[in-house]
């Protein structure tokens, strides 16, 4: 693994097995939550994404920004720009793009599927939530979420709420709730061999027919 930086974002990648430079591979991008954040790379390098995954990934080009600021929406344009560099890579094969993250890594994995639907051939967001108004966008996103029964942290109605919009916008989104677990869903969700069976079968579907329901001002603000 290596440890980088993209202009003021510095990140984690870790490259696939006996990797040539001149083939395509799949993109995993890991959002990490609060815990992560700072100017310490080493709590990115050392993070059980890379501790869990790495029997898993072993196919595939891994990436882990780092928050320095209070939020990943205090830096959200930034880290939009860092991801489609990651994207543009050459050796990227762009139908294959997935993100996932956990808890404040949640919320922005929900926002950054938003804001590029066009980018992602799956999400995995994890206790986390997002405006689920704005779900439509996902319709043509494959979306696996996962979240504790019992996280004090996130209510697990934030993703379900979010679940429930895709799939009533026409998509194909799904919820696996963890009985009994709190807010760390995202440790057996790491582990978990079919998650990355799942993942890994996805394929950019993404189709630009999303309707604007919410551009009334009287009703909307």
């Amino acid at each position: 693994m290596e440890k980088l930086s993209y202009k003021n974002i510095e990140y984690v990648k870790r490259l696939p097995e006996n990797f040539v430079p001149t083939e395509k591979y799949p993109l995993v991008i890991y959002i990490h939550g609060a815990g992560g954040r700072g100017r310490n790379i080493d709590k990115i390098y050392t993070h059980p994404f890379f501790v869990e995954t790495e029997k898993y990934l072993s196919g595939a080009v891994s990436v882990a920004p780092q928050c320095y600021a209070d939020t990943w929406f205090d830096i959200f344009e930034q880290l939009q720009e860092y991801i489609e560099a990651m994207v543009s890579l050459e050796y990227v094969d762009k139908s294959c793009v997935y993100l996932l993250g956990a808890s404040m890594g949640g919320y922005t994995t929900w926002q950054l599927a938003m804001s590029h639907p066009e980018l992602f051939a799956a999400i995995v967001p994890i206790c986390g939530g997002g405006m689920y108004w704005n779900a439509g966008r996902l319709k043509s996103t494959a979306v696996w979420a996962f979240h504790g029964e019992a996280d004090p942290t996130v209510l697990c109605e934030e993703s379900k709420k979010m679940v429930e919009k895709i799939n009533k916008a026409g998509g194909n989104a799904r919820l696996t709730v963890y009985e009994g677990i709190g807010h760390n869903a995202w440790t057996p969700t790491f582990r978990d061999a079919e998650v990355w069976r799942w993942v890994f079968e996805q394929r950019n579907a993404y189709v630009s027919d999303t309707k604007n329901e919410y551009d009334n001002v009287k009703d909307f603000g």
